[in-house]
């Protein structure tokens, strides 16, 4: 579908943000390889098996691969590794100047990293990457839904009481089917009530109940996903009045079946209603995308030109929670880099 895209040099350069990506899922095999050096006998280090192993074949083998890097962060020094390489590769590769890394402790924490180094590493790398790479990094901490209330439990008190400096908001991932999203509704609370930003994931793989769920008891100020509001007119509505983003990620709704193809993906309905959209990657490397690829799909799906496209990296500009001064530097190099005609 984008194989010739007219726009893709444009959209390589473009100063850009991103709101909905995961920290393990953006390990590259180049990445993966290093940490496989590490911890030899799980996963192959040789570049060209990652490089296979890596190639998406079904949700399935995605949760496979994913599960296997888990496998890997064992160490501080692995979660600075990996938090520094992501930043060097969403830096040079997708021209990324900010980002908000959706990061889940509980696991790392669960393989033996202690919740003190875990962030300990991940404030290391946000600042050397800033220093290096010119890429503003903040976090976001995820519940892992998979593991219930309990991991929940524990991930609200990293949050509280272990707050890294750059941690901005409060999330929620995993499968969707039968995992209620009102049981998180007081872990919510407690992130919202200290100062806190609320992002679950919803409507992504189950309707659009879920998502009013998300607004009404978790305070969703962005949705993650949210597939499934494009059934609902009046979840629309609603989100077009209030002004709740929906973190669109075209490429990850294919792989993971909430949509079956790229020409039945509902960014259009979004955009027709009113609705403010971002763009991103989600697991970029595991679902075989980058941000330049998503944009290069959303100029498709929408019938962009140069300035629609820099609309769109505004609007992740707009929707994020970079401090204000942050937001009219990133707006002012779009603007710049727009004027300049590249």
């Amino acid at each position: 579908m984008t194989d010739d895209s007219p726009h893709r040099d444009f959209i390589r350069g473009l100063p850009k943000a991103e709101l909905h990506v995961h920290h393990v899922g953006s390990a590259s095999p180049r990445i993966v390889a290093e940490l496989a050096e590490r911890h030899p006998g799980t996963v192959p280090s040789d570049l060209d098996a990652l490089r296979s192993f890596y190639e998406f074949r079904d949700f399935a083998h995605f949760i496979e691969v994913y599960l296997a890097v888990v496998g890997l962060i064992r160490t501080a020094e692995d979660v600075r590794l990996l938090t520094y390489e992501i930043a060097r590769e969403m830096a040079e590769e997708q021209s990324l100047r900010y980002a908000e890394l959706t990061c889940t402790p509980y696991t790392s924490v669960q393989s033996g990293v202690p919740i003190e180094a875990y962030t300990e590493a991940i404030e290391d790398a946000r600042v050397a990457a800033e220093r290096d790479f010119g890429l503003v990094l903040r976090w976001i901490y995820d519940v892992p839904g998979e593991f219930g209330v309990p991991s929940a439990d524990e991930t609200v008190r990293y949050a509280l009481d272990h707050r890294p400096e750059a941690l901005v908001a409060f999330g929620l991932g995993g499968p969707e089917a039968g995992v209620a999203r009102p049981q998180f509704r007081p872990h919510f609370e407690a992130a919202r009530a200290a100062g806190l930003h609320s992002v679950p994931h919803a409507g992504e793989t189950t309707g659009p109940e879920t998502v009013w769920d998300a607004i009404r008891h978790l305070g969703a100020e962005r949705i993650g996903h949210g597939t499934s509001s494009a059934a609902d007119p009046e979840l629309l509505a609603h989100l077009a009045e209030h002004r709740i983003p929906l973190e669109v990620c075209p490429s990850s709704n294919i792989a993971t079946r909430a949509v079956a193809t790229l020409a039945e993906h509902p960014l259009r309905t979004f955009v027709d209603a009113g609705v403010v959209v971002t763009i991103n990657s989600d697991d970029p490397p595991m679902f075989g995308t980058t941000l330049n690829r998503e944009y290069e799909i959303a100029a498709d799906l929408l019938g962009l030109d140069e300035a629609g496209l820099a609309d769109l990296s505004r609007a992740a500009v707009g929707a994020s929670f970079a401090p204000e001064d942050v937001k009219a530097r990133l707006v002012g190099e779009i603007d710049a880099y727009v004027a300049e005609g590249r």
